[in-house]
């Protein structure tokens, strides 16, 4: 899977930060639970790898991660961009003080900078991000909801989907428009990523 890294040609200072973030997530989610004790493990590629994949090769200048918690997809994005978008702006949406302290400590020792926002998303003042992502935080009906509120006029939704992900579509049709791009996902062939563009309610 190291193929994804490959693909976005990325630094060996780079691949050494994810590194450090892997190893920071080993040692935190005992006492945080960061991710599921099962996948812990193999975070290397079912969370660093699999946030990898959703990191956009067009210009941004705000990327907004929304339910960060361990970092995934926020962080990674971060460690990503320092190097293909260092003038771009970071912010890690988190409502738990704890994963908010992870966050920022991994950010830290990572070496990147991100801004984390310890608030819950409904209440957080419009974030006008060019790019919006979410992993594992809400069905997608939802998830556009928080898009309406925190996406700049024109921006562009990323949400990594698993296997049930066409019911979860239709669900999100009966409220909104918009249009979407779908790929499988490089770490699970039953997944997806989509890309929500041109969102406006129904």
């Amino acid at each position: 899977m190291t193929e994804l890294l490959a693909g976005l040609s990325v630094s060996r200072e780079t691949h050494d930060r994810l590194r450090v973030l892997d190893a920071l997530l080993v040692k935190w989610n005992p006492a945080i639970n960061l991710v599921s004790r099962t996948t812990v493990g193999a975070a290397w590629q079912r969370h660093i790898l699999d946030s990898v994949q959703l990191f956009r090769r067009d210009p941004f200048g705000h990327w907004a991660d929304l339910g960060s918690g361990g970092g995934f997809p926020g962080l990674v994005i971060a460690v990503v961009a320092q190097e293909k978008r260092p003038e771009a702006r970071i912010t890690l949406v988190e409502s738990d003080q704890r994963k908010c302290a992870f966050l920022r400590e991994a950010a830290r020792q990572i070496g990147v900078t991100v801004h984390v926002e310890q608030q819950r998303i409904e209440t957080l003042a419009p974030l006008d991000a060019d790019i919006l992502s979410a992993r594992a935080l809400a069905p997608l009906d939802r998830l556009l909801g928080y898009a309406h509120r925190h996406l700049a006029q024109g921006g562009v939704g990323v949400f990594p989907k698993g296997a049930g992900w066409r019911v979860e579509l239709d669900a999100a049709r009966k409220t909104w428009i918009f249009d979407v791009e779908t790929v499988t996902s490089m770490t699970d062939p039953e997944a997806v990523v989509l890309t929500v563009k041109g969102l406006r309610h129904v």
